[in-house]
């Protein structure tokens, strides 16, 4: 049995998470804290919301007498609270740096007071910046370009002190492009199924070229469960899928799904540092005896039905 509080856990990765652990670990708890900004709802957690081995908690990291309460009886933190969006970073980086870097601080700070048995900090492939050819290796430097890619990397190389200074055990994720149900509507995937469905016009990024490896969500939630148990503390875990595809690739493909036409393709002018690709070595967690189950059509298939 593992009681785990869930930091962000009724945003899109985070509620997704949540659900997982429920259904699939019979006699695990948790506790959600989530500030339900803009990108958490109650709604994502219908149907585990009012589960008897659930117990959700509206409020903000950056609260350490709120955190120091909750982390008192339970085994381990899952911190996917994060400001997650590029755009907003570019247009002003305050709550990122409050949120992403200061309230994993916060997070830290109680864990090590506690004595936490696990802590896992949610992170992003873009920490490492861009890669043209060949893949990240979770023991490459940091090299983020934009704000949120930096303030992520900040907590990341933060938790990592508290493992070495405070023998705090820390576990670091960092995860490809996901989709799937419940990601916020601001996000490339669903923004495109609802515009293509509606036939209005999808604006793309520069020449459309940028490529990514996406990942359904439910592969996602598998491989950081694993990790939160199986793996070895002060380490760094890579989560990807392997299959890299281009915006415009992932364009076609949601107006092929949902019947729109190629000439709702717009190109409007790219956004400032935009990396042209990610790629994930993802041998540690491997390791572990994780692999992705999800195929992109199938997967896809699936937001689509959701969304629509």
């Amino acid at each position: 049995m593992m009681r785990i509080l869930v930091t962000g856990g009724a945003g899109f990765i985070g509620s997704n998470f949540v659900q997982h652990v429920l259904y699939e670990h019979d006699d695990d708890e948790i506790v959600t804290l989530d500030a339900l900004t803009y990108a958490g709802s109650r709604s994502n957690l219908d149907g585990v919301l009012d589960h008897p081995r659930h117990q959700f908690v509206e409020g903000d990291i950056c609260d350490r007498e709120l955190v120091s309460e909750l982390v008192t009886d339970v085994d381990a933190i899952v911190n996917f609270a994060a400001e997650s969006h590029v755009d907003r970073a570019i247009e002003g980086a305050q709550s990122f740096v409050r949120t992403n870097v200061g309230g994993a601080q916060t997070l830290l700070e109680a864990a090590v007071d506690a004595e936490i048995d696990r802590f896992l900090q949610i992170s992003t492939d873009e920490v490492y910046g861009q890669v043209i050819d060949g893949e990240f290796s979770a023991n490459d430097r940091l090299m983020p370009r934009n704000p949120y890619a930096a303030t992520k990397a900040g907590a990341d190389l933060l938790a990592m002190s508290y493992q070495m200074t405070h023998g705090l055990p820390v576990l670091i994720t960092r995860t490809c492009n996901n989709y799937g149900p419940r990601q916020h509507a601001e996000k490339l995937i669903p923004k495109f199924i609802q515009k293509a469905a509606e036939g209005a016009d999808l604006p793309v990024y520069g020449d459309g070229t940028n490529i990514r490896e996406w990942i359904y969500v439910e592969d996602n939630c598998r491989a950081l469960d694993i990790v939160l148990r199986e793996g070895d503390p002060g380490n760094i875990y890579n989560v990807g899928s392997g299959d890299e595809r281009s915006v415009l690739g992932v364009t076609r493909a949601i107006l092929d799904a949902v019947g729109g036409t190629e000439d709702q393709i717009t190109f409007v002018e790219d956004r400032p540092g935009h990396d042209q690709r990610y790629a994930l070595d993802t041998t540690k967690t491997d390791a572990l005896g994780w692999q992705p189950e999800w195929s992109f059509e199938d997967g896809l298939d699936k937001t689509v039905e959701y969304y629509l």
